[in-house]
C-alpha cells in the first residue's frame, strides 16, 4: 500500500457503492466440497476456491476465504489460501481474511504482521479479530492496519449462540461486553471519513442488538440465507446504520455452485435484495414489518 492509497475503510466504502454491499465467503468445508462433485482433498479445495473466485472476484466487494478451512490441509492449503488472497484482490475483490485471531504481545503482533504487513504472502486488505483477551491486546493489529492502509473486523454480537454467555455478560461499568468493544471500535474510528477502517461483527440474526451499533465503521453481518436472516432483517437489526452494514453470506451463495453462473446469478439477487432493504430504511419504511424468506 503506497503512502498516498486510502485507508480501507474509503476504500471499502467506495466498492459497496461500486459493486454492491456484499460479502462472499469461501469457505471449502468437506459437505461443500461433495456437492460440488470434489475430493475432500487439496485438489478439490484448490479447484473450488479457484471457481469461486473466477467467478466473483471482478464483481463483489469483498470475498472471505474462511482459514480454518484451509489450514486443515496444512503447509499445501495455506498455499492455496495465499493464492487465493493474491488472485482475488488482482481482480478487484477487497479480501477479508477470515482468522478470529486474539492473543497478547508479541504473538499478536505476529499474527499482526501475518495478515496485515505487505510483504506477507498472507498481506490482505483486512482480518476479523477476537477481543476478548482485552480490546487493547489488539494494539499490534490496529497499528498495522494502520501503518498498511488496511482494517480489522473486531468480534462484537455474532450470530452463533454461544456468544451471548460472554458477549452480553456486564462489564465493571454495567455495560455490556459487546457495548464496550463497540465504543472501543467507534473511538478507533473518530474523525475518519467516509468510513473507518476498524469493522464489528454483528450477526444479522440477532433479534434485539440492544446496543449502539453507531461505530463510524463498517459492520459485518453473518447469518444471511443458510442461519435464517434475509436482507429484509437488515432495517431492523442495524437500524440507522444500515448503510454501513456489509451482509455476509457463504452457503447462500456457494450451494449455486460449481456453475459460475449460478454464482453470478446468486450474488446479483443478494446484491439487488440488500440495495432495496438500505434503500427502504432510507424512505423511512418500517423495518419491523414482516418479511418472507427469498435468501433461500
Amino acid at each position: 500500500m503506497t503512502e498516498t492509497a486510502p485507508p480501507f475503510g474509503a476504500r471499502l466504502r467506495r466498492a459497496m457503492d461500486d459493486r454492491g454491499p456484499l460479502c462472499v465467503g469461501i469457505d471449502p468445508h468437506p459437505a461443500l466440497l461433495a456437492e460440488w462433485g470434489l475430493g475432500d482433498d487439496v485438489a478439490g479445495l484448490e479447484r473450488f476456491s479457484h471457481t469461486v473466485v473466477e467467478a466473483l472476484a471482478d464483481r463483489v466487494a469483498v470475498l472471505k476465504p474462511q482459514s480454518a478451512f484451509f489450514e486443515r490441509f496444512g503447509s499445501r492449503g495455506v498455499a492455496v489460501l495465499e493464492r487465493v488472497v493474491a488472485d482475488a484482490r488482482a481482480a478487484g475483490a477487497l479480501v477479508l481474511t477470515d482468522a478470529k485471531r486474539g492473543d497478547i504481545g508479541s504473538t499478536m503482533a505476529a499474527y499482526a504482521e501475518t495478515y496485515l504487513a505487505e510483504r506477507s504472502p498472507l498481506f490482505s486488505d483486512a482480518v476479523t479479530l477476537s477481543p476478548y483477551l482485552g480490546f487493547e491486546a489488539l494494539r499490534p493489529a490496529l497499528d498495522a492496519a494502520r501503518a498498511s492502509g488496511s482494517g480489522v473486523f473486531v468480534l462484537a454480537l455474532t450470530s452463533n449462540p454461544e456468544g451471548p454467555e460472554v458477549q452480553r455478560a456486564t462489564g465493571a461499568g454495567g455495560a455490556s461486553l459487546a457495548q464496550v468493544m463497540l465504543d472501543h471500535i467507534a473511538r478507533e474510528n473518530a474523525g475518519a471519513a467516509p468510513l473507518g477502517s476498524v469493522g464489528a461483527v454483528v450477526g444479522a440474526t440477532l433479534k434485539d442488538p440492544g446496543v449502539s451499533l453507531v461505530v463510524g465503521g463498517p459492520l459485518l453481518a453473518p447469518g444471511i440465507g443458510a442461519q435464517g436472516a434475509t436482507p429484509a432483517d437488515l432495517p431492523r437489526v442495524f437500524g440507522e446504520s444500515v448503510n454501513n452494514v456489509l451482509p455476509s453470506v457463504s452457503r447462500g451463495v456457494l450451494r449455486n455452485g460449481p456453475s459460475p453462473s449460478g454464482l453470478r446469478t446468486a450474488v446479483s439477487r443478494l446484491v439487488d435484495e440488500v440495495r432495496e432493504a438500505v434503500a427502504g430504511q432510507r424512505a423511512g419504511a418500517d423495518p419491523n414489518r414482516p418479511t418472507e424468506d427469498r435468501a433461500g
